[in-house]
């Protein structure tokens, strides 16, 4: 095996020489802006939509309603297809872009690929900040999904090949934690803008992502890229160069070597969406979609839209909507810190089994207040129960976001190998933009007509994902990135099953042959 000259880690995989770097920290912390561009587009819709001088701007028919007698005290007012519509947009956006940045990931490189999605973010930015009507304001939307596209396709990859294998969980959640500071950010601009006299406080609310857009547009134009996607597109020795510059020693053969048979493996793959179909590829894909549908039917959209309305009960008047989005946001931003710390410490599974726990508990707790303690069309609720509830609200929140919200991005980033592996990377972000379109188009309806039996429904999916878990979830946690097929999916119960074809592509081969395959004989692998 290419690896062999390292010792055998604790996760089945092996340990390549590798220091902390300075150039490795830094390119990370660079790179992870994009989930603080990610972060504030998510976070500033919810605000800016609920603004009177927006509403009247764009939405009259939402703004008529909204202060119509009798409905005050429940979430129907907001049951707009065309409101959701302005939310959703930058997913579908971000969906279709996804293909277009996987052929950018692999041709152009990691780095090219997040310059282009600042560049997006630039213009969407620009467009929705200086909006005179709805389309403008649409297009603008769909420019920060196409930025969306690009960077979630782009930066969990570069971070998951830049990182040392000890401690890649932990830097590729730098993404998934930007992500929680900038809806963080997000929350409490509109808390800010939404004071503003004049009708203009959206604008600035809006213009405002212009700075993690122009942070995350710098990080590109300064970070190296990837000795992964160096090689693979040809440039060996650069590729090596950097290789040796980010690991900080000169004993970098090994990695080199797993990473040179890698690429040609990869270099034989002439249309990698095809080879995702393969038998041998499916492990990976299934997981990757799976991991991206369970993320969206956590039923964290339901937590976030009804906290304000818990906050409210507790007598916060009209700052309840400052109040839980900081207190929720501030939670969700610490807990992704656990996350940081943790995953490459107590593994993967271990995070994801025991918010699973957690996240059923607190929701089915929730679903049973309300239930008996909330009458139809009043949201009357005795102060202890409200303060159950808040506790509540936090836990989960707490448990999403060290598990499903940084893990449903960092395993699939990992286990592909590098001949699929941006075609897989696509085919995940498609996946999950597609999951959170249908979610944001459809939840205000579903809250609705549900009401407290929503926690139920959500909790219900949450035993279900914690099951697959247990039982079809593999531990990659200090298995290096190139060693996935043979550490992981060969020795797994379920999946080895699927591994049977995969012979010809056994990463030893540059251990045993000319490093180009002669004389190898798959049969013996058999």
């Amino acid at each position: 095996m290419a690896g062999g000259f390292g010792a055998p880690s604790n996760g089945g995989g092996t340990v390549f020489e590798a220091k902390i770097t300075p150039i490795v920290i830094i390119s990370c912390i660079m790179a992870a802006t994009g989930g603080l561009m990610f972060g504030y587009d998510v976070g500033v819709s919810g605000g800016v939509t609920s603004m009177d001088h927006f509403l009247v701007k764009f939405f009259p028919a939402v703004y008529k309603r909204k202060h119509q007698p009798g409905i005050d005290s429940n979430y129907c007012k907001y049951d707009n297809q065309g409101l959701q519509l302005f939310t959703s947009s930058l997913y579908l956006a971000g969906l279709t872009a996804t293909f277009f940045a996987s052929y950018t990931t692999r041709k152009l490189g990691r780095r090219l690929t997040m310059l282009i999605a600042g560049f997006f973010f630039i213009g969407g930015v620009v467009l929705n900040a200086a909006a005179q009507d709805l389309a403008m304001l649409i297009v603008g939307r769909i420019l920060l999904g196409c930025g969306v596209g690009f960077a979630n396709q782009a930066v969990p990859v570069f971070l998951s090949e830049i990182a040392p294998t000890r401690i890649r969980g932990g830097l590729n959640i730098l993404f998934q934690l930007n992500v929680t500071i900038g809806i963080l950010f997000a929350n409490l601009v509109n808390y800010g803008t939404n004071k503003i006299k004049g009708g203009w406080g959206w604008r600035l609310s809006l213009g405002l992502a212009g700075i993690p857009a122009l942070l995350l547009t710098a990080g590109a134009l300064f970070v190296v890229d990837t000795p992964n996607s160096l090689i693979e597109r040809g440039y060996v020795e650069e590729g090596k160069a950097v290789l040796r510059k980010i690991r900080g020693t000169d004993n970098i053969e090994p990695e080199f070597l797993e990473i040179l048979e890698a690429s040609r493996i990869a270099k034989e793959v002439k249309h990698p969406f095809k080879n995702l179909m393969k038998r041998k590829n499916r492990p990976p894909l299934i997981i990757a979609i799976v991991m991206q549908i369970f993320q969206q039917f956590t039923g964290i959209n339901a937590i976030m839209f009804y906290a304000p309305v818990l906050f409210d009960t507790l007598g916060f008047g009209n700052d309840a909507a400052l109040y839980s989005a900081v207190i929720t946001g501030a939670v969700n931003v610490l807990s992704t810190l656990v996350s940081v710390y943790s995953v490459d410490k107590v593994g993967r599974r271990m995070l994801l089994l025991e918010a699973g726990v957690q996240m059923f508990i607190s929701q089915s707790i929730i679903a049973l207040v309300l239930g008996l303690k909330v009458k139809d069309h009043t949201n009357d609720l005795h102060k202890g129960f409200a303060i159950l509830v808040v506790v509540l609200v936090c836990t989960f929140v707490s448990s999403f976001a060290w598990s499903w919200g940084p893990l449903g991005w960092l395993i699939p980033s990992e286990t592909f190998p590098l001949e699929t592996r941006s075609a897989g990377q696509s085919i995940t972000v498609c996946v999950n933009l597609l999951f959170t379109f249908l979610i944001a188009q459809a939840f205000l309806s579903m809250l609705c007509h549900f009401k407290f039996g929503i926690f139920l429904f959500f909790s219900g999916w949450v035993l279900i994902m914690s099951t697959f878990v247990k039982f079809l979830l593999p531990e990659t946690k200090n298995v290096p990135i190139e060693e996935m097929t043979d550490q992981v999916w060969k020795k797994h119960w379920f999946w080895r099953r699927f591994m049977h074809d995969d012979a010809d592509n056994f990463h030893g081969v540059a251990a045993t042959t000319d490093g180009k395959g002669n004389g190898y004989d798959p049969a013996s692998q058999l």
